[in-house]
């Protein structure tokens, strides 16, 4: 394994030094068993990811690096067998003339596939300890949590009369597949097994899945009257609302419901008093992404938090898989492959756009011209922030542009401020030129006009 060698900054290594021993980083001695090194980096791959560098003491926080390169051999053929170089693991040595030796820079992504360590097990990183996956317990909880499994396929302790002659089966039957019978075709979509449903079937097809499964699948909607970071009871402005029943039924209530409180949420603008406005598709597609690709393994229901600035949706269950709040909208995975696919073959179905959905949520946002979601990991759960906060204007955004590029034209300020037409656009550079923040580049003139900061 060829490892390359960074030099860094006193002030770089000072902060490397100082590292807080967290959820995401770590320092070891360069001492440490290559056996006890894999345990750490297992616990990492099979949590969010993070940094651990090796040659750095954990108590006195020396810099005290491998003498060379060779000095780590032991370390790197630990990386090599169970942890090889690649899109996952990186690794670099790090060099610094203020202090003495190389020490060694593991980077860890968050992993797919649960990562053992060189005894064979398992680890997840919880705070500032690597902890052993070691009973079946903890192994399945991991196994759920990286979606390696899915709680949609475990058996309900129900009837399959629950789910065999419900009012929604008979309905979709019905309207979908009129040529079969609800029983042999619950069977061959896997939805039906040894006499009864499995959680998929119950929460999609049973007119009441939240008797069968209780405390995993309601929604609760609350409006709190305040812009504070919390709400709390005292602005709570009614009792919460639960919306309960399949999950089709579920994710078309629990949008409208919510698309009804947020519009009557007055908001003050410079012609009077105006209902804030939320995209309906940005609305509508977290809301089903949350139902969709929640934990249903764990007791708890989805939260919808509506407050005077903006909407927080709180699902059970971290991102699964290497997905991460970063890269959501470039990677993809299902937790729970049959409900989504199940609920693509209704009727106008919520994910008509498999794939697609969050990103149109974020599209949705721009064109209005509010800003993108944020999307956290708070303990267990994943959360969505709506905020209704307007993105920079159109003078701040053409100005922040400048200021890296040499100038701007018609055609790319309409695209980066969401103007729609030339002629307002245009409008918006007079402005600018008035103010004495920009200035036409010489030569250029018509179609091809390019403007550029004032110089002084």
């Amino acid at each position: 394994m060829s490892i390359k060698i960074n030099k860094i900054t006193k002030e770089q290594s000072d902060k490397i030094r100082l590292i807080r021993e967290n959820q995401f980083g770590d320092v070891k001695g360069k001492d440490i068993a290559p056996k006890i090194l894999t345990q750490h980096i297992s616990a990492f791959a099979n949590a969010d990811g993070g940094d651990l560098y090796i040659g750095i003491t954990d108590i006195e926080r020396l810099w005290e690096g491998f003498v060379n390169e060779e000095a780590a051999n032991g370390h790197l053929q630990a990386f090599e067998e169970f942890f090889p170089l690649g899109t996952d693991f990186q690794y670099e040595f790090l060099q610094c003339d203020n202090h003495p030796g190389l020490v060694l820079h593991a980077q860890i992504n968050k992993t797919q596939a649960i990562r053992v360590a060189s005894n064979k097990i398992p680890y997840k990183r919880v705070g500032a300890q690597s902890l052993p996956q070691n009973t079946p317990e903890k192994l399945k909880r991991l196994e759920l949590a990286k979606g390696v499994v899915s709680f949609e396929t475990e058996l309900v302790n129900v009837s399959k009369d629950v789910v065999t002659k419900s009012e929604v089966i008979k309905k979709f039957i019905n309207e979908v597949v009129p040529t079969t019978k609800p029983e042999p075709w619950l069977r061959k979509q896997n939805l039906l097994r040894e006499e009864r449903p499995v959680v998929a079937g119950t929460l999609i097809f049973a007119d009441e899945p939240q008797a069968a499964l209780p405390k995993h699948c309601g929604i609760k909607i609350y409006r709190y009257k305040t812009r504070d970071i919390e709400g709390v009871r005292d602005v709570l402005s009614e009792d919460p609302i639960t919306v309960e029943g399949d999950l089709y039924t579920q994710i078309n209530k629990a949008v409208q419901i919510t698309k009804e409180i947020t519009e009557s949420i007055p908001k003050l603008s410079d012609e009077g008093m105006e209902k804030i406005q939320y995209p309906p598709e940005t609305l509508h597609e977290i809301l089903t992404n949350a139902v969709l690709h929640r934990d249903y393994s764990i007791k708890d229901d989805i939260h919808i938090r509506i407050f005077d600035d903006r909407v927080e949706v709180q699902s059970p269950g971290r991102l699964p898989s290497n997905i991460t709040p970063e890269n959501i909208l470039d990677e993809r995975f299902a937790r729970n492959g049959a409900i989504v696919r199940i609920l693509n073959k209704f009727p106008n179905p919520p994910n008509k756009d498999v794939g697609e959905g969050l990103n149109t949520a974020f599209i949705k946002m721009n064109e209005l011209g509010l800003k993108a979601p944020v999307i956290k990991e708070p303990e267990n759960s994943v959360l969505v922030l709506i905020r209704h906060e307007p993105l920079a204007s159109p003078t701040e955004m053409i100005m922040e542009y400048l200021a890296k590029n040499p100038q701007i034209k018609n055609a790319k300020a309409r695209e980066i401020t969401h103007t729609s037409t030339d002629f307002r656009m245009k409008g918006v550079f007079n402005r600018m030129e008035k103010a004495g923040l920009i200035e036409k580049v010489p030569g250029t003139k018509t179609s091809q006009t390019a403007w550029r900061k004032k110089s002084y």
